[in-house]
C-alpha cells in the first residue's frame, strides 16, 4: 500500500498557506499570456499589444467563477452544510466542465468585443490549457482529493481519510492529459481554424468519461454528474468535427499512415 510522499503546502508565513495547487492556477495563466504574446507577434491572433493582459483576466475570472460553481453544484449536499467552504479555494475544489465553459464564455465575449477569430483564439488558449490541467490532476494527487475506488492493484495508494487502497485516478488523469498535449502540440496550423480546439473537446470528453469509472463518484443510472458532461462534450466535438472538420481530419489520418510506412 503507497502514500501520498508530499505535504500539499508548499509553505506557510503565520497563517497564510501557499499550496501547490494555487501555484499551479498562477503558472497557467504565466503560460496563457504567454501563448498569447507569441500569437500576436507572429500574427496569428490580430490582437492589439497590452489586450492579452485584459484577456488573461477575463479568462481567470471565467475559470474560478466556473470551476468552482460546477464544483458546489457537483456536491451541493456537502456545500448546503458547510456554506462558507464554497469560498475556500485554496482548498481545491474546481471542476474541469465548469472552468471549460466559464474560459469558452470569457473567450468569446472578448473575442466578440475585439473583433478576433474566436476559434483561432480558442486554438491558441488550448495547448497552454491542457498542459496546466495535467498540472491540475497531479496537485489533486497532492491535495488527496477526487480519490479513485477501491482496488488491490500493486500502485493503489491509501488516502487520508478514506479507508482502503485506491486507484490514483489523479495520475491516470494527468498522464492521459500530458500525452494529449504532446499530441496537439504536434498538430500543424495548416488545419482550419477551431480544429486543435474540437480534438481536444472530443478527446478529454472520450478520457474523463472512461476513466472517471475508477472515481468515487456519487452515480445516478450508473453514471456521475462529471461523466455525464463529458458525454456532451463527446457527442458535440464528435459532431462539429464529423460536419466541419472532414478533410482535416482526412488529413490528419493520412499523414500517420504516410508516416508508418
Amino acid at each position: 500500500m503507497l502514500t501520498v510522499p508530499i505535504d500539499p503546502v508548499l509553505f506557510s508565513i503565520g497563517s497564510l498557506e501557499i499550496r501547490y495547487y494555487g501555484l499551479v492556477y498562477v503558472l497557467g495563466f504565466l503560460l496563457i499570456l504567454y501563448a498569447l504574446n507569441k500569437a500576436r507577434k507572429k500574427g496569428v491572433l490580430e490582437i492589439k499589444e497590452g489586450k492579452e493582459y485584459d484577456l488573461v483576466f477575463y479568462l481567470m475570472l471565467g475559470t474560478i467563477l466556473g470551476s468552482r460553481l460546477f464544483h458546489v453544484i457537483g456536491n451541493f449536499s456537502f456545500y448546503l452544510n458547510n456554506p462558507l467552504k464554497m469560498f475556500y479555494l485554496w482548498q481545491g475544489g474546481m471542476a474541469f466542465h465548469g472552468g471549460l465553459i466559464g474560459i469558452l464564455i470569457a473567450a468569446y465575449l472578448f473575442s466578440k468585443k475585439n473583433n478576433i477569430n474566436f476559434l483561432r483564439l480558442a486554438d491558441v488558449l488550448t495547448i497552454p490549457a491542457i498542459f496546466v490541467l495535467a498540472l491540475g490532476r497531479i496537485m489533486n494527487f497532492i491535495n488527496q482529493e477526487l480519490i479513485g475506488t477501491l482496488t488491490d492493484v500493486p500502485w493503489c495508494f491509501n488516502f487520508r481519510n478514506y479507508e482502503g487502497c485506491r486507484h490514483p485516478v489523479q495520475l491516470y488523469g494527468a498522464f492521459g492529459r500530458f500525452f494529449l498535449f504532446f499530441f496537439l502540440l504536434k498538430l500543424s496550423r495548416k488545419y482550419k481554424d477551431g480544429f486543435v480546439f474540437w480534438i481536444f473537446v472530443l478527446l478529454m470528453g472520450v478520457g474523463r468519461f472512461f476513466v472517471d469509472f475508477l472515481r468515487e463518484d456519487p452515480r445516478l443510472l450508473g453514471l456521475s454528474f462529471g461523466q455525464g458532461f463529458s458525454l456532451v462534450m463527446i457527442l458535440i466535438g464528435g459532431y462539429v468535427l464529423f460536419r466541419s472538420y472532414r478533410e482535416d481530419l482526412k488529413n490528419l489520418f493520412s499523414k500517420k499512415e504516410k508516416s508508418n510506412d
